[in-house]
C-alpha cells in the first residue's frame, strides 16, 4: 500500500501516462476497436477507481497532497480550456446544430430532475450533490464535473458516471454507423454541416506554427498564475458577496477571465490543448484515485438512475429530431459533446467524417462554457424535491 503523497503523485500520473499511449503501441484491429468504444480518459476513471477500491494508496495518508494539487491544477485546466472556445465560429455552426445542443442540454437536465424525483429516497441524503456534479460532467465534461464538486464539496466516492458513460459512448458509436437511415427518416439537410466541416478542416491544416516547449512553459506558467490569483480573490468575494461560496466565485472568475484573454492574441497561442489535456488527464486520474467502490452498497440504484436519465435524453432528441428534421450527426455529437467533452465529442464527429472533427470539438468547448452554470442549476432544481 502506497503512504508517501509523492509516490502516490507519481503513480497516478504514470498510469496515466501508459493508459493514454497504449492506442498508439496497440495498434491491432481489435485493440483499437476496444479503444474506439472506450477511449483512454474513460480507462484511467476505471482503472483509478478499481485501484483505489483494492486499495492500492492509503486514503488518509495522500489526502494531504490531493488537496493542496487538485483544485489549484483544476482552476488552471478550466482557464486554458476556455482560451480554445472561438464563440464566434460556435455562432457559425447554425442554428439547427446550436438547437441540437442546447437540446441535449436541456434534456439532460431534465432527466436529472425526473430521475432524481423517482430515486432520491434510495439514493441516499444529500444525494443531489452527486447527481448535480455527474450533471455538470453530462453537461459539458470531467472538468465541469470537478469544477462542481469543488464547489458543493461532493464527496468523490458518489461520482459513478463512468459505466453509464462507457456504455452510451459504445451505443452512440454504434448508431453512427446507421446515419443514412436515420437521415433518410427524419429528411434531414446536411449540405451545410459538409460544407462547414470542409472550411474548418482546411483552416487546421493551414496553421503550420510549430509547437514549442517555450509556449508550453508559458502557458503553464499563466494558468497556474491565474489560478492562485483567482483562488485567492474569490475568497475575498465570496467575504463581500456571500451568494456564492469561495469554490463558486473562483470558478466564475476563471471562466470569466478565461473568456476574455481568448479574445486576445495569448488566446492563440500553440500548446493550450497539448497543456490542458495533460492538466485534464492528471485530474481525472486524482478525483478517481478517491472513488473507492466497496464503500458504495446502493451502486445499482445509482447506475439505474444514471441509465433512466439518458433513456429521457435519447427519447427527447429523437423526437425532436423528426419534427425539426435534425441529421444523426448534429444529435449523436451535440449528445456526447455534452455527455462526453471534449475527450469523446471529437471521436464520434471522426467517425462519421474526419472533415467534422473540428465541430465535435467546437460543440464540447461550449459544453464547458454551459457545463457548470448548468449542473449546478440542475442541482439546486433537485435540492428542492423532498
Amino acid at each position: 500500500m502506497i503512504h508517501d503523497g509523492f509516490i502516490y503523485l507519481a503513480t497516478l500520473m504514470l498510469l496515466a501516462a501508459i493508459l493514454v499511449n497504449l492506442p498508439v503501441y496497440l495498434r491491432g484491429k481489435g485493440a483499437q476497436t476496444f479503444f474506439k468504444f472506450a477511449p483512454p480518459i474513460v480507462l484511467i476513471y476505471l482503472g483509478m477507481m478499481l485501484l483505489c477500491t483494492m486499495k492500492v494508496w492509503d486514503l488518509q495518508d495522500t489526502s494531504a497532497i490531493y488537496v493542496s494539487i487538485k483544485n489549484p491544477l483544476l482552476y488552471a485546466m478550466l482557464f486554458l480550456m476556455l482560451l480554445r472556445c472561438d464563440l464566434k465560429k460556435i455562432i457559425k455552426l447554425g442554428p439547427k446544430m446550436l438547437i441540437g445542443f442546447f437540446s441535449a442540454s436541456i434534456s439532460i437536465g431534465v432527466g436529472f430532475v425526473v430521475s432524481y424525483g423517482i430515486f432520491h429516497k434510495l439514493l441516499g441524503p444529500e444525494s443531489w450533490k452527486a447527481l448535480a456534479a455527474l450533471c455538470g460532467s453530462w453537461l459539458g465534461g470531467g472538468s465541469n464535473m470537478l469544477a462542481i464538486q469543488a464547489i458543493l464539496d461532493v464527496s468523490e466516492e458518489s461520482l459513478m458516471d463512468s459505466v453509464c458513460a462507457v456504455i452510451y459512448v459504445m451505443f452512440l458509436l454504434w448508431v453512427i454507423n446507421f446515419s443514412k437511415e436515420f437521415n433518410s427518416w427524419t429528411k434531414a439537410d446536411v449540405r451545410l454541416i459538409d460544407e462547414v466541416g470542409a472550411s474548418l478542416e482546411k483552416e487546421a491544416r493551414e496553421d503550420k506554427r510549430p509547437l514549442t516547449w517555450k509556449n508550453m512553459l508559458l502557458l503553464i506558467g499563466v494558468s497556474f498564475f491565474i489560478s492562485s490569483l483567482s483562488k485567492d480573490a474569490g475568497v475575498m468575494v465570496a467575504s463581500v458577496l456571500p451568494v456564492f461560496d469561495k469554490a463558486t466565485w473562483t470558478v466564475l472568475l476563471v471562466t470569466a477571465v478565461g473568456l476574455i484573454v481568448a479574445m486576445t492574441p495569448f488566446g492563440k497561442i500553440k500548446g493550450t490543448e497539448e497543456v490542458s489535456n495533460i492538466m485534464l488527464y492528471i485530474v481525472i486520474a486524482m478525483i478517481a484515485s478517491r472513488a473507492d467502490i466497496s464503500a458504495m452498497g446502493n451502486a445499482p440504484v445509482w447506475l439505474a438512475a444514471g441509465f433512466l436519465i439518458l433513456l429521457i435524453h435519447i427519447a427527447v432528441m429523437v423526437i425532436l429530431a423528426k419534427l425539426i428534421r435534425l441529421d444523426i450527426f448534429t444529435c449523436a455529437v451535440a449528445s456526447l459533446a455534452n455527455v462526453g467533452g471534449t475527450a469523446t465529442a471529437p471521436v464520434l464527429a471522426g467517425a462519421y467524417s474526419s472533415a467534422l472533427v473540428p465541430i465535435g470539438i467546437l460543440m464540447a468547448l461550449l459544453g464547458n462554457i454551459i457545463g457548470t452554470p448548468g449542473g449546478a442549476f440542475v442541482g439546486y432544481l433537485m435540492s428542492l424535491i423532498g
